[in-house]
């Protein structure tokens, strides 16, 4: 077993490692660009959802209240005419980088603690790269990979973009367990 306070390194450098490829990944590669598509009539449907004065939430369309009105034949005929999905509305106002941005490394370095907390306690000091890489990756795979699998089962999200979603999951738990793989304690 590996103390937590022996795992700092891997740790931070894990976190800052996968915040730097996933840049790299969202803004050289660009292949997340096909994730979005443009509502047709974007400045006629925008200001009809303005009209609606919606606070910030996910919302769903149609929606009732129990799966007891969604059997309803009303309901039935209105979910067959469509349209159906999720909305989600963020606050108004500029759109800023920071804050997207500062989360998302808070999330990486949470990663990298549980990361660090289960190879630590699965995986012996001075074991060979390989292992560690093999236990490290795992976990991280698990946290940056496979949890975009839910947004397409319940969702929606188009099946491609999960699988984007997922390969940037696995070169992220690839840096992760690079980094622990490297940094193991002898």
């Amino acid at each position: 077993m590996v103390a937590l306070s022996a795992l700092w390194l891997p740790l931070v450098l894990s976190a800052v490692g996968v915040f730097v490829v996933s840049s790299i990944l969202h803004m050289v590669l660009k292949y997340h660009q096909a994730d979005y598509k443009k509502i047709p009539n974007q400045d006629q449907v925008l200001a009809e959802l303005g009209k609606a004065n919606l606070p910030p939430g996910l919302y769903q369309f149609p929606h009732f209240g129990s799966m007891k009105e969604c059997n309803t034949p009303e309901a039935q005929e209105r979910f067959r005419r469509g349209p159906n999905g999720l909305l989600t509305v963020l606050p108004s106002g500029a759109m800023t980088m920071g804050k997207y941005l500062g989360l998302w490394f808070v999330f990486c370095v949470l990663v990298s603690l549980f990361v660090a907390y289960l190879t630590g306690r699965t995986v012996a000091r001075g074991v060979d790269y390989l292992t560690v890489f093999q236990v490290a990756g795992t976990a991280a795979f698990m946290a940056y990979g496979l949890g975009h699998f839910v947004q397409s089962v319940w969702h929606g999200a188009p099946w491609a973009n999960t699988i984007r979603a997922m390969i940037d999951g696995l070169v992220y738990a690839c840096v992760t367990a690079g980094f622990f793989g490297w940094l193991w304690p002898k």
